[in-house]
């Protein structure tokens, strides 16, 4: 009986002792997963502070315009073209004093000739000193105003080819334009505003269309090179609103309300 009586104590308290254990246990793996302690080799990962952006880091905005008629305005009844507009909208988005330091821009001229004012010092002190740069060129080096891109009795059929041979060299001249704008300044930002079909509604069958695609596509891959550069597409517009925003003058250059919305696209990327 006294063995028996041993026997049974030991396994009560063998039982009270497994208990313990067990509610300790218990209390650790739940104390575990209600309170979790960091690891000491977990690494933890904290937001990397966001960079400002150019138009936030300053506190105003300068803007140098340089190429052809399209930056000079020409079309727009105002005066202000689309670079007169860029300045208001800015200024208004940002509520920061924006300034057209200088539009060299020159209706009429083709990339060699805004290649060569680039090589000027006057033109390059006025680069240096913007942080934002607008640039349009190569509608007059493909279209020359229309020379030799219709033939028929009344002049009214569209020759793409005659564009088609002015297309290659103009390309090598806009490779070196970039070139030569980011020497002068690699830190602004640089928008060139891309090409248009201005003869679309005499071009049936829009071989024309396809040219100019090709230049922008190109000239997309060139401004590509440079982080700082960017192309901004108008084709669209022109393609579905021709009559509505190009000016009825000269069936070339854009009117009040095409330069209009090139602003906006250009305010839009520099947001």
């Amino acid at each position: 009986m006294r063995s028996t009586r041993y026997i049974w104590g030991a396994i009560g308290l063998t039982a009270s002792i497994s208990t313990i254990v067990f509610a300790v246990g218990f209390a650790y793996a739940a104390n575990q997963i209600w309170f979790p302690k960091a690891s000491g080799d977990l690494n933890i990962v904290t937001a990397t502070p966001k960079k400002e952006t150019m138009i936030e880091s300053r506190s105003k905005l300068q803007i140098v315009a340089l190429g052809d008629s399209l930056t000079a305005g020409t079309g727009d009844n105002t005066g202000k073209g689309y670079v007169g507009r860029v300045r208001e909208k800015l200024e208004k988005e940002t509520g920061k004093p924006v300034f057209v330091l200088n539009n060299l821009a020159i209706p009429g001229y083709k990339s060699d000739q805004l290649l060569q004012d680039l090589t000027l010092k006057k033109t390059q002190d006025a680069l240096a000193q913007a942080d934002i740069i607008l640039l349009t060129i190569g509608g007059n080096d493909i279209f020359a105003g229309g020379e030799g891109l219709f033939s028929g009795e009344n002049q009214t059929e569209f020759n793409p080819e005659a564009a088609e041979k002015r297309l290659g060299p103009a390309l090598l001249q806009m490779d070196k334009i970039l070139k030569a704008i980011n020497q002068a300044n690699p830190k602004a930002t640089v928008l060139y505003v891309g090409l248009y079909h201005p003869f679309l509604d005499l071009d049936p069958k829009k071989e024309g269309s396809l040219i100019v695609q090709r230049w922008n596509n190109r000239v997309f891959e060139l401004t590509n090179q440079y982080p700082q550069m960017v192309i901004v597409p108008t084709y669209d517009l022109f393609e579905q609103n021709l009559i509505k925003y190009l000016s009825s003058a000269d069936h070339f250059h854009p009117n009040g309300d095409g330069y209009e919305r090139i602003a906006d696209r250009i305010v839009q990327i520099l947001k």
